[in-house]
């Protein structure tokens, strides 16, 4: 049911096309913006039904030393993203970042989410052996998160072009 691949092999286009139609075209960005530059380093899970790519998301090793801040899309103009702060306590690496999750519309509430999710967490710790995950939701999405075991480390922020955001945190 649901599909992986690990840092070094790009997922399809229609991963991507997934990825756009549900997380950027709805807020009038361009073909390009559901890109990430470190893609091609990131764990992707997906799942397929009716020959489509319905659900999607990545997951990817936060590298000593870095907070997990940065760009929210490849290529210019793009909204900058908050570090987070339980990156500076020991014995929280090594850690992932969850991004990019995402189910079309009409796949919703069929517990595609969780299943991508948990495809990610599983891979996370077996691959890069994280011991924690760090995930930045968008509002709509804090309480899915929070069924899955996350729970909320920060107060609310904007992320601009995008709409206000909590960071998330959980122990693999």
């Amino acid at each position: 049911m649901v599909s992986i691949s690990l840092p070094g092999k790009a997922p399809s286009l229609a991963y991507y096309d997934c990825r756009f139609a549900v997380l950027r075209e709805p807020l009038g960005f361009e073909r390009g913006a559901e890109l990430l530059d470190d893609d091609d380093q990131a764990i992707h899970a997906w799942v397929e039904q009716d020959n489509k790519v319905v659900a999607v998301g990545r997951a990817h090793l936060i590298p000593d030393g870095v907070d997990g801040s940065g760009a929210d899309h490849a290529g210019p103009g793009a909204a900058k993203i908050p570090g987070f702060g339980p990156l500076s306590e020991p014995g929280n690496r090594p850690a992932i970042q969850i991004r990019q999750m995402g189910t079309l519309d009409d796949y919703r509430r069929q517990g595609l989410a969780a299943t991508v999710l948990s495809a990610l967490e599983d891979a996370a710790k077996s691959h890069l052996f994280a011991k924690i995950g760090l995930l930045q939701a968008r509002e709509h999405a804090i309480a899915f998160y929070q069924s899955q075991g996350w729970e909320i480390i920060d107060e609310p922020y904007e992320i601009s072009g995008i709409g206000p955001h909590r960071s998330m945190m959980k122990l693999l």
